[in-house]
């Protein structure tokens, strides 16, 4: 459910970089569930990194894209990770995973089925463990966002036929409120396409 850069090319958007230590020490042995691994940029980063991916992406072409870019080290599964139960590798149970890697992919549905997302990473996540998360602002005007919602009103717009949800801080920090801790929330703006983008990056703490 992510867009990105083709098999092969340089890496634009290297923001795991700064967080690889952190999700090394809490991975541990565990896999490293990736939800929404587009072509695999990311996958390539923590595999590298030495560390044992398991990514979901809906689209097969993307799949099919990641196998080819990180041959060793990960694991692609294609399919709707709404779904439960999320595909974990034989042993590894609910509750036993060190970290979740989650960007610019959790912004697509309505906030019932996000919030349900979110209670379900928590429970995947054994206590201490991470989600490192990324979504569209609401100042990402150059791909689809209007700007702040007027009170009262949700920032859930369809962009090119696609339903896009847009956030603003309060959003964020409403979506995880229960359960667990915020480490880090920052507003950012990347270069991962044609234009710049403006999103917020989480890294969230399992209580």
């Amino acid at each position: 459910m992510t867009s990105a850069a083709a098999p092969g090319t340089t890496n634009t958007d290297p923001w795991l970089a700064r967080w690889l230590a952190l999700v090394a020490e809490r991975a541990g042995t565990a896999p490293v569930l990736e939800l929404g691994c587009g072509t695999g940029p990311d996958s390539a980063v923590l595999a590298g990194a030495g560390l044992h991916v398991v990514g979901i992406e809906l689209s097969a072409e993307s799949v099919a894209a990641a196998r080819a870019r990180v041959p060793e080290g990960a694991v692609f599964h294609c399919g709707d990770f709404r779904d439960p139960p999320f595909p974990l590798p034989a042993g590894d149970a609910e509750g036993s995973v060190g970290v979740v890697v989650a960007s610019l992919s959790l912004h697509y549905f309505a906030w019932d089925e996000t919030l349900a997302l979110a209670r379900r990473i928590h429970g995947v996540l054994r206590p201490g463990g991470l989600l490192l998360c990324r979504f569209n602002s609401v100042n990402d005007w150059r791909h689809g966002a209007s700007g702040p919602p007027a009170e009262g009103e949700d920032s859930f717009y369809r962009v090119n036929g696609m339903p896009k949800r847009f956030f603003d801080r309060g959003a964020v920090e409403r979506l995880f409120a229960d359960g667990w801790r915020m480490l880090h929330l920052e507003e950012l703006t990347v270069h991962r396409y044609d234009e710049p983008k403006v999103l917020w990056e989480a890294v969230l703490e399992r209580n």
